[in-house]
């Protein structure tokens, strides 16, 4: 590590403490001895699930209404990890939650952090295959509709407006780079 860009924290405040975000205002010291400012957003980090029908050779995305952008986005399937929960748990709870579906064979390809310029919020990101079909648990807030796609439209619909979500682009790529890697497509 380069010790000449690490800030001390001088003193941190609490400004909010909700259900899914925290902030807080930390005064730092830089690496030139200057002070400065951060505002933080604290955020218990969240998983991001690929589920892939090999057979059909389709991903199941979800469509959803997205609050802070006033838009319906197309996304993987994902969730808020709860309290001292194993992401590779939450994967699961919010696979079948989401979809409908479970699986045996849930693996991590990666995790990342969303804006780590402000935000602690670190997503873990599960390819899952070998799929089952059971029945959709959504919660009483979440109004989700499933959507399967082939991979042919995927890679025609990667990085238009339609799929514009971070851990979305990040997942699918990542499925198509493994696909590939692997002469699977």
């Amino acid at each position: 590590m380069n010790e000449s860009l690490i800030e001390e924290q001088l003193n941190s405040t609490s400004i909010y403490e909700g259900r899914i975000v925290n902030l807080r205002l930390d005064d730092v010291k830089l690496p030139d001895n200057n002070k400065a400012k951060r505002e933080i957003v604290e955020h218990a980090g969240g998983v991001a699930v690929i589920p892939y029908l090999f057979e059909d050779k389709e991903v199941i995305l979800v469509r959803q209404f997205r609050n802070p952008i006033e838009k319906v986005l197309l996304e993987l399937p994902a969730g808020l990890l709860e309290i001292n929960e194993d992401p590779k748990s939450c994967a699961r709870r919010e696979l079948e939650e989401e979809t409908g579906y479970r699986t045996e064979d849930l693996q991590q390809i990666g995790s990342f952090y969303t804006s780590p310029g402000f935000c602690n919020e670190e997503i873990h990101l599960y390819l899952a295959q070998d799929l089952s079909k059971y029945s959709q648990k959504t919660d009483g807030d979440e109004f989700i509709e499933l959507v399967k796609m082939p991979l042919k439209k995927i890679k025609q619909k990667l990085y238009t407006p339609e799929i514009s979500d971070a851990k979305t682009v990040i997942g699918l790529q990542y499925l198509l780079n493994h696909l590939q890697q692997n002469n699977i497509d």
